[in-house]
């Protein structure tokens, strides 16, 4: 069976659910009428019996044909008045006289009614039901019976009346028709309605699947209507706009990757390039000394820049494809600082940098190599940017929830726009100190801190100094 659409489902499942409905309330209507129909009959015919049963009593004790003759003239004035077949029998059951709807009276001798009628007569006093008593003709009489009884409360004899009430019948009947008729227009109401309602609910829908088709052919400024009336809808759609909207910022994040990926290296190949014709191109032993060291440490510098460069990306790669600290360990945390203060040695003493370094006792759970490569960059970025004889202070405490570490210097500082982007890929907010990184650093540091749920805050002002505080909590 092939694929249906959600409108054909929706519309069917509408569809099912009326007719369901609808049969079921023609079913309960119909049995309700009948019922009350029932009720009604025999409600009346119980109150005919009883007026015969009491004028039954003139035939007590007395053998008078004449009181017999106007007895059984009353049972046929009642019997044609009311449409009604009468029948009256003795206490075992043998009818003895009797009455048609007509008016006409008749014996039946030598017929009798059921056993299993005159047997709840006698235990009852009464009689309900829909039958024939095995002498009427038809099966779908309403027929009600009483017991007469003598003063010595012995049963005397049995009266019973029945219809087939074609009124009632009609009325019933008449009533299904009209309420069949109801139904069907009523169904043709719903129908519609139904058929307006699935569109509605599914035209949303339809926009949504036209959004992702345009969305699957790169065109990824589309967006869809966010207030359906339907929350569920209104969430389908907000997150479908979330979601193309996050695409569209990553497809300008990747164009400028790229862009910036290419610059980058673009510009020592191009210094390398300009060095290597350079020395190619002068004649052998022409070429002094100092000019022969100059191109080659340029070629060098910019070898060991771009080789930094392809580094940072690839630990950034790494970074980015992991969810979690891969290699969790406890390690003394104020070491690690310190050790790393020391491997830059080298940096912070060619420009006479002073140091205060405060480190309180701390040993913190997470990814050695990785929180290293943390302090590493956060310090080599406060020396880089701090001045001939300039000073740094390194902190760490303990605090409430976790770990603080602040790295403090009296630097040329950052204006409000670079602190807003200086974790961005590839962005470097002093151009004078371009050439000494690539702007991958702090990418790097924010993800590290990502990975072991820690955070950090730059306050900076230009030619104020920049404190980066950095947050690690107990793990």
């Amino acid at each position: 069976m092939g694929r249906r659409s959600f409108f054909f489902k929706d519309y069917v499942a509408h569809l099912v659910l009326i007719v369901c409905a609808f049969a079921l309330a023609g079913v309960v209507f119909c049995y309700q009428m009948s019922s009350y129909a029932l009720h009604a009959k025999q409600t009346e015919l119980r109150t005919t019996v009883q007026s015969l049963a009491e004028q039954s009593k003139l035939l007590e004790g007395t053998d008078s044909d004449v009181i017999r003759q106007i007895y059984m003239l009353s049972i046929a004035r009642v019997a044609k008045e009311d449409e009604l077949t009468v029948l009256i029998t003795d206490a075992d059951g043998n009818i003895e006289m009797g009455a048609k709807p007509d008016g006409t009276t008749y014996t039946l001798p030598g017929y009798h009614i059921s056993a299993e009628v005159v047997a709840e007569m006698h235990k009852n006093g009464s009689y309900a039901s829909v039958g024939s008593l095995g002498v009427l003709s038809e099966s779908s009489f309403y027929t009600v019976g009483t017991c007469v009884k003598d003063d010595n409360g012995d049963a005397d004899l049995m009266i019973f009346v029945s219809t087939q009430d074609p009124n009632s019948a009609g009325v019933v009947r008449h009533s299904t028709q009209t309420l069949v008729l109801i139904m069907l227009v009523t169904l043709v109401v719903m129908l519609v309605i139904s058929f307006m309602i699935s569109q509605h609910v599914t035209r949303p829908l339809k926009t949504i699947a036209a959004a992702a088709k345009e969305f699957a052919g790169g065109n990824f400024d589309v967006r869809v209507p966010e207030d359906n009336r339907c929350y569920e809808i209104d969430e389908l759609a907000v997150s479908f706009n979330n979601m193309a909207r996050d695409l569209d910022q990553l497809e300008e994040l990747t164009r400028g990757f790229i862009s910036n990926v290419s610059h980058e290296f673009k510009t020592p190949i191009a210094a390398i390039q300009g060095s290597v014709k350079l020395l190619t191109s002068a004649p052998y032993g022409k070429l002094s000394e100092e000019k022969f060291q100059k191109y080659t440490r340029l070629i060098s510098d910019e070898t060991d820049r771009m080789a930094s460069l392809s580094s940072n990306l690839l630990r950034l790669s790494r970074l980015e494809n992991q969810s979690t600290a891969e290699n969790p360990t406890v390690f003394s945390l104020d070491e690690q600082i310190r050790r790393c203060i020391l491997l830059l040695e080298n940096q912070w003493h060619a420009r006479h940098i002073d140091l205060d370094i405060q480190l309180d006792r701390a040993d913190y759970r997470g990814d050695e190599e990785l929180v290293q490569q943390l302090w590493l960059n956060l310090l080599s970025n406060a020396i880089k940017f701090t001045g001939e004889g300039g000073n740094i202070s390194v902190k760490l405490r303990r605090v409430v929830g976790g770990l603080r570490v602040e790295i403090a210097d009296d630097g040329i500082g950052m204006s409000p726009e670079t602190q807003q982007r200086i974790f961005e890929k590839f962005y470097q907010g002093d151009g004078s100190h371009s050439r000494e990184g690539n702007g991958l650093g702090l990418s790097i540091v924010k993800r590290i801190l990502d990975l072991h749920g820690g955070a950090i805050k730059y306050e900076s002002a230009p030619g104020a100094g920049t404190t980066c505080t950095v947050t690690l909590p107990d793990r």
